[in-house]
């Protein structure tokens, strides 16, 4: 079963066909990342999702059931362009909020309160929204988001305008918000964060999905048979031939790859053979990054 389920989604805008036949599930319990350049479709697919828009074509379930008026309910989202009423008091704005996905008051300021006092915010109840610096409005947006219990949360550029203290914070909580079942898309261009958040992946392009998979395995797919090898000593120059091709040669390390036809355990015989004081011997995988130019180019050509 899948916390979420799309089949064969389409929405055209005029002469623009922003999300064309995606389909792809959610596994409960996981963090997924939903990844794509500008334009891609990326928020056209989350509005069909949160019910924003709906879809021309194709279907959406949420935890297993089709999208109605109380899909919302089950639903967290916090939007990469911030929603919060600049001249509303914080704590008015988000009781507001609250009641809006089902709570009732006494629910919502419990609620609001207990992220209060987790965030050290409490005092900010009365403060209006832009009295507070971006990364402070953040932290206001990610309680909106979480407080009535979404099963499903769906974040775009969540670390947007934190330091790196408040982005571990939020971090945090994402992992444990996690950990207790919530089920998280995650959005972003900071490809490092998602090679450390996420392990299941979609790659957009175009309205179309271009990669999707395990982001392990789809490294493990990428792979270019490159090494990295640090030793002592010397280099021998008769080494490299028709087998290996060194990318970089430096005092302490060398990156050689292995041209096709060719193993590594070659390389090692080789390597073993020639009497070299091996210190280390890893195989490099390409960076999430690397991959989503990779195919993001290779869809513009």
């Amino acid at each position: 079963m899948s916390i979420l389920s799309l089949r064969n989604v389409v929405k055209q805008y005029h002469n623009h066909r922003a999300v064309d036949d995606v389909s792809f599930d959610v596994p409960y319990g996981s963090i997924f990342g939903l990844l794509g350049p500008n334009g891609a479709g990326k928020t056209s697919l989350i509005r069909i999702i949160t019910t924003i828009t709906a879809a021309d074509a194709g279907s959406v379930m949420v935890d297993g059931k089709p999208l109605d008026n109380l899909t919302p309910r089950q639903i967290g989202y916090l939007p990469e362009e911030r929603g919060l009423y600049k001249k509303m008091k914080v704590g008015d704005q988000l009781m507001f909020l609250a009641q809006l996905k089902g709570l009732s008051k006494p629910d919502a300021r419990s609620k609001i309160e207990h992220w209060f006092k987790k965030f050290e915010i409490s005092d900010w109840w009365n403060k209006k929204v832009d009295e507070l610096s971006k990364g402070m409005q953040q932290k206001v947006q990610f309680v909106a988001t979480v407080m009535h219990e979404p099963k499903l949360l769906i974040l775009d550029e969540p670390f947007s305008g934190l330091d790196p203290i408040n982005t571990n914070l939020i971090k945090d909580e994402i992992h444990r918000l996690n950990e207790n079942g919530t089920s998280i898309i995650f959005s972003t261009h900071r490809m490092e964060q998602v090679e450390e958040i996420c392990k299941e992946i979609v790659l957009i392009d175009k309205g179309r999905i271009i990669l999707e998979g395990q982001v392990d395995q789809i490294k493990n797919d990428y792979k270019e048979n490159i090494f990295r090898i640090g030793f002592r000593g010397k280099m021998p120059a008769n080494l490299i031939g028709s087998q290996f091709e060194i990318l970089r040669d430096e005092a302490d390390h060398v990156m050689i790859k292995i041209k096709d036809g060719y193993s590594s355990n070659e390389l090692l015989s080789a390597l073993i053979d020639h009497d070299m004081q091996i210190e280390s011997y890893n195989e490099i995988k390409p960076t999430l990054n690397e991959i989503f130019i990779r195919k993001v180019g290779s869809s513009h050509e």
